[in-house]
């Protein structure tokens, strides 16, 4: 494990999934301290506020002390540089996820040379989840348990409910 090597997971988590949670694991077993950075996506339409999200991913990682989770908006850059990261958590799950992280770790590069991207694959069981997959099925009244924790399945149930149309 690297010491004293902050890493800074960022996402939106909308909502975590299982092979997020994988990600956090692996990043665990690399790194002294993790944070899970929550964007606050002003850039996407997200299913869960922000508060939930955060909620939900530190339900998730509670089981590992040496992860913090916070939440940023504006530049990733900004929010790494200020907590003094020096890695950057990515995970890829296929070839498609890789020509946009590879130019998202270029342009990253290039506005903090001080900080490496680090690409970690999930189980094999977890490379096909995506959380916008994931609210889909869900939305559809289709089963999700496979793919996120209990409490996640729970909550996207209940937001599910409330967002349905009445009959």
């Amino acid at each position: 494990m690297a010491q004293n090597v902050l890493a800074v997971y960022p996402g939106t988590f909308d909502p975590i999934t299982l092979g997020h949670e994988d990600v956090v694991r692996r990043a665990t077993q690399l790194f002294a301290r993790v944070i899970v950075a929550v964007a606050a996506g002003h850039h996407k339409k997200t299913l869960f506020s922000l508060d939930e999200r955060i909620d939900m991913v530190r339900d998730a990682v509670r089981h590992y002390p040496q992860v913090q989770v916070e939440s940023f908006s504006g530049l990733l850059r900004d929010f790494v540089v200020s907590r003094g990261g020096k890695a950057m958590v990515r995970g890829l799950r296929a070839v498609t996820d890789f020509d946009y992280e590879f130019q998202l770790a270029g342009m990253n590069r290039s506005l903090m040379p001080q900080v490496e991207t680090v690409f970690l694959t999930p189980g094999d069981k977890y490379q096909f989840i995506s959380s916008t997959f994931v609210r889909e099925i869900a939305m559809l009244g289709g089963e999700v348990h496979r793919f996120v924790s209990s409490t996640v399945k729970d909550r996207l149930a209940q937001k599910v409910s409330r967002l349905a149309p009445p009959v």
